[in-house]
């Protein structure tokens, strides 16, 4: 019962400032542009943990190094949790995102102007050619970049294979890779109660550009799921 109470509250406090927050993000894109629309976000992303923490009774613990420079970040994909947590504990990067979310009222538009790097789940060779320029375009721009490789949210324990896109980037970016291991899932499922507890985000040892497509998928695989419960 408290559990459902704390989501209750959480959901009303979070998405009713989500309308604000979101609903003045394309003012402030047009007037100041896609830096201050950056740290706009970043806003709503610290407002988002302390609703998580205070609200819900969830405490993030960081393990390992965030690195300073830009970087292609390689993060495990539980839930929106940390979609919208990452905005402000990665350094407001550029995030891939299904085609799909950008169909979303005002948000799509937001997200566009943020910058993100839209990828169509099918994988066509049209749409990845498209990421791989907006992409680098992105590189350009000084910020890192943060892709979901296995494609899609997944609940714990599930551990499918890296999506192509993910080697795509890889190889074109030339930008050392972080993998980030991180179980939202356990505390924050797609359906039911959010639960009290802690939830670690695991930066690793980055990972140099240039190796092998089956070493770098590997190397990724194995560090993202570093903290999944096993199947």
């Amino acid at each position: 019962m408290i559990a459902w109470l704390r989501t209750l509250l959480f959901r009303i406090v979070f998405y009713g400032g989500s309308v604000v927050i979101v609903g003045t993000a394309p003012l402030v894109a047009k007037a100041f542009g896609q830096a201050v629309l950056v740290r706009h976000a970043r806003v709503w992303s610290r407002f988002h943990h302390w609703c998580a923490r205070v609200l819900l009774g969830i405490r993030i613990v960081i393990e390992g190094q965030r690195p300073r420079e830009p970087v292609l970040y390689a993060v495990k994909h539980q839930g929106m949790f940390e979609t919208i947590e990452g905005c402000d504990l990665f350094g407001g990067p550029t995030i891939v995102i299904k085609r799909e979310l950008t169909n979303i009222p005002v948000w799509g538009w937001v997200a566009q102007a943020y910058g993100a790097i839209v990828v169509d789940r099918e994988g066509s060779a049209k749409m990845l050619r498209q990421m791989m320029a907006e992409a680098t375009v992105a590189k350009a721009t000084g910020r890192s970049i943060l892709i979901f490789p296995e494609g899609t949210r997944v609940s714990p324990g599930e551990q499918p294979p890296l999506r192509s896109g993910f080697a795509g980037l890889y190889r074109v970016l030339k930008m050392p890779v972080v993998p980030v291991a991180m179980d939202s899932g356990v505390l924050v499922p797609r359906k039911g109660a959010k639960r009290a507890g802690v939830m670690t985000f695991r930066f690793g040892a980055a990972i140099p550009p240039g190796l092998p497509r089956e070493e770098i998928e590997a190397r990724v695989h194995a560090a993202i799921n570093a903290l999944d419960i096993p199947a």
